[in-house]
């Protein structure tokens, strides 16, 4: 299952976007802590949730394309026998999904408690924290749904480092 151009391409200009926001509040916030014995605290919130949100958006845009960390050694070597193959998929899709519903329920728990809260210095709502969480696990356990209902073949594609 691989994005359109339209969502890689939003996905890349928002991950980018929030790399560029980062980089201007912590490099300006050094030069003003050290040239200027001075600094905005609002730069160490904002970046600490372009983070947040940068590392969700990036592990979303990356499941589709199979750039996640695979071990494929012992799927790799059932490869021969397609009726174990295809158990060895289903079951490692089916453990992606438990990591899904995992991740998805923390998330969700901690953005129903942060609600109610705001954030120190910005005064945003803090269930914005853990928000692309939840959004991530729900657009990768729906991605895995779909590649079990259609049966996609587990993608063995980093044979250069396969030993």
């Amino acid at each position: 299952m691989k994005p359109g151009p339209f969502l890689k391409h939003g996905a890349e200009a928002l991950l980018a976007l929030c790399l560029g926001g980062m980089v201007v509040c912590v490099l300006g916030n050094v030069v003003l802590r050290y040239g200027f014995n001075s600094g905005i605290n609002a730069t160490e919130e904002l970046s600490r949730l372009l983070f947040v949100w940068m590392v969700f958006l990036g592990a979303t845009a990356a499941y589709p394309l199979g750039q996640h960390m695979a071990f494929t050694s012992l799927v790799g070597a059932l490869r021969d026998k397609p009726a174990l193959f295809a158990t060895a998929t289903l079951a490692i899709r089916l453990l992606v999904l438990l990591a899904c519903v995992l991740l998805g329920r923390g998330a969700w728990q901690q953005v129903v408690v942060g609600m109610d809260s705001n954030s120190v210095v910005l005064g945003y709502p803090v269930a914005l924290l853990p928000l692309p969480a939840l959004l991530c696990s729900l657009a990768i356990g729906l991605m895995v749904l779909i590649e079990i209902v259609q049966r996609t073949p587990l993608d063995l594609g980093h044979q250069a480092e396969m030993e």
